[in-house]
């Protein structure tokens, strides 16, 4: 792994413990009920698949897609998983910065303290995040003895056990109701990376683009980092925000390629997240009895934070975009199925031209017209 005077840039071990150390703990459930809902979530999983392909027709009958793993995990399992997901991608990006570190004049104060810095920031990050994921379709899944992958390297469905129960508890909702919802949400975007082989390798691509445009010195980094733990901590002095007050960790280091790629990287999640919505709620009335009473509720959760901190950190790590993600890309998908049916919305699926823009995310009948009638004419 890429190392500054024989440490790494990031000390991926002391993140896993600062993580796991921090996270809040889970519901209070006895051993007994964890089990049952455990083995729910997994019978949900396997029923969702047949009622996310039927419903979505994205993969043909009597087709087989590649076989994912589903594992139900606790925050620990989802810390660790997700730890391994992030060594493996920013691998590139940290071989870049070591590349470029010895010829740097802050090089030598990046290799003192950003393995350990950079860990424990990590980990606290990762510890916020561990409480309030759902589930998780992990992409780019690294395999491991406890959390086993797919040869090819395809990816695995996360369902993270005690985050599922907190949540059912705090709505106040029908919990096998909720736990097959959460599954049909999960499961379309296992059935999106299965069922469309190019997709994984054109996000992987784009991804990539994004860090290899990166392009900054070891004290740059320095800077930024401390600019994101004054946001965490809010110790940012009033009137000093500057022109990143308020920006996510993602557009602080930004450059104006970056923005570009980030566009249609935006698009396209965009279009997952919302499709993943549409799906569920289009499933839902005929095996999810309450889902009109969980999706309210669901709503008004996710557009409030539970205090000020928590709506801090969710802006610092671009949350408050994922939730945009969903409501765009679910208007998107939405308009499209209405205009041109379900088949004709699955072109998007054809290849990496089909997928909408930022623009016509938000414009659907611009995408319509483009693939449907220029496909037409």
């Amino acid at each position: 792994m890429t190392s500054i005077g024989g440490a790494e840039m990031v000390d991926w071990n002391l993140a896993v413990a600062t993580a796991t150390r921090l996270v809040r703990p889970g519901p209070d459930i006895s051993r007994e009920e964890a089990r049952e809902v455990v083995a729910e979530l997994r019978r949900h999983a396997k029923a969702s698949e047949e009622h996310v392909r039927s419903f979505t027709r994205m993969i043909p009958e009597g087709t087989e897609p590649e076989d994912t793993p589903v594992l139900v995990v606790d925050r620990a399992g989802w810390i660790r998983a997700n730890v391994a997901g992030f060594r493996e991608l920013l691998r590139p990006l940290l071989t870049k910065m070591e590349n470029r570190r010895s010829s740097s004049p802050g090089g030598a104060v990046l290799g003192a303290v950003g393995s350990k810095v950079t860990g424990v920031e990590l980990g606290m990050l990762l510890s916020f995040l561990a409480s309030r994921v759902l589930g998780q379709y992990e992409t780019f899944a690294p395999a491991s003895r406890e959390l086993p992958a797919p040869l090819s390297g395809g990816g695995r469905l996360l369902l993270v056990a005690p985050n599922v129960v907190h949540v059912e508890r705090e709505l106040d909702v029908d919990p096998h109701d909720f736990r097959l919802w959460v599954a049909l949400h999960e499961e379309t975007h296992r059935t999106q990376f299965t069922g469309v082989p190019w997709l994984r390798d054109h996000l992987q691509g784009e991804i990539q683009s994004f860090l290899d445009e990166t392009d900054v010195d070891p004290m740059t980094v320095l800077e930024r980092l401390r600019e994101a733990a004054q946001s965490l901590a809010g110790s940012t002095p009033e009137g000093e925000e500057g022109e990143d007050g308020g920006r996510s960790l993602v557009e602080i280091v930004q450059t104006p390629a970056q923005r570009e790629i980030l566009g249609r990287l935006t698009a396209v999640m965009s279009l997952l997240e919302g499709h993943a919505d549409y799906v569920m709620d289009g499933v839902g009335p005929e095996v999810v009895s309450s889902v009109g009473e969980i999706r309210e509720k669901f709503q008004q959760r996710r557009a409030r934070g539970a205090s000020r901190l928590d709506q801090a950190l969710r802006k610092l790590l671009g949350l408050d975009a994922k939730l945009r993600q969903y409501r765009d890309g679910e208007r998107f998908v939405r308009a499209v199925v209405d205009e041109v049916g379900m088949d004709g919305f699955n072109r998007v699926w054809t290849s990496p031209n089909t997928l909408p823009t930022k623009a016509e995310i938000a414009k659907p009948a611009d995408w319509i017209a483009r693939v449907h009638r220029k496909a037409e004419s």
